[in-house]
């Protein structure tokens, strides 16, 4: 049974929120039960959904086969809309990005070889992993990336992984707000919900809050005040189906 709801804007983040954490990025799936929520939300009226994720969005895509879903790439550089259409930078910002990827993507990479630190390009970003790395490898790469710490670009932590936003201004609140312009849709109403579980999603759960939105965080890595903590997606589930009147017999 399906009760009536107020009009919202749903954002989930995708690994570690709407995907449980796994050793390998590339077998990183939608939860079942976080793709039959994001169907049933699609089909409520007045409702949009969408997915933001640092992932390239060509890499998002296939991740998320929900029909209606706004698909966000890059932390919201670029999307896919459910009619197909996609929207893309400016020819200003990809030269951009290839002129700090040419200058800083050498010195990124050879600051991180270390023993079990895996680097994984997103065009947009790259992502640092160090789940197979030892202790005294992170503690090596953490202070190698805090006396680096260029203006240039932007950091976040997750769980085992820094994000490095090669485009400063870029992280998931620029999204948020891309996501916003684009549907002419006005947050300040208190109908966005953000979920996420990682620094860079933290910082459009703040967003959130403030214009009287609610946040979502998914796992216990970091404080966000205001934010509502959910344990896993079962739990992240649960909260979302009884915030949107969706029950279940």
């Amino acid at each position: 049974m399906v009760e009536r709801v107020q009009q919202r804007l749903w954002i989930f983040d995708f690994d570690g929120t709407l995907s449980p954490l796994v050793p390998d990025r590339q077998r990183a799936r939608l939860h079942p039960d976080c793709q039959r929520m994001l169907e049933d939300l699609v089909a409520l009226s007045g409702q949009k959904v969408a997915v933001l994720s640092s992932r390239s969005l060509e890499d998002l895509l296939p991740r998320i086969a929900v029909p209606g879903v706004y698909l966000g790439g890059g932390s919201g550089v670029e999307w896919q809309l459910p009619d197909g259409r996609r929207v893309r930078p400016s020819r200003e910002w990809e030269e951009r990005l290839g002129v700090k990827r040419g200058s800083l993507l050498g010195e990124l990479v050879a600051m991180t070889a270390l023993p079990g630190v895996e680097v994984e390009d997103k065009k947009w970003s790259l992502a640092i992993h160090t789940r197979q790395a030892s202790l005294e490898g992170r503690r090596e790469l953490y202070a190698r990336i805090a006396a680096w710490q260029s203006p240039e670009v932007s950091i976040f932590s997750g769980p085992e992984v820094l994000e490095i936003q090669l485009l400063p201004e870029v992280d998931k609140a620029f999204g948020v707000r891309s996501l916003c312009n684009l549907l002419k849709f006005d947050p300040s109403r208190g109908s966005l919900v953000y979920a996420g579980d990682d620094e860079n999603d933290a910082v459009a759960m703040r967003w959130a809050i403030q214009l009287g939105g609610a946040a979502l965080l998914v796992g216990a890595s970091f404080p966000v005040a205001g934010a509502i903590l959910v344990s896993n997606q079962q739990a992240l589930v649960s909260v979302v189906e009884g915030m949107a009147g969706i029950s279940r017999r």
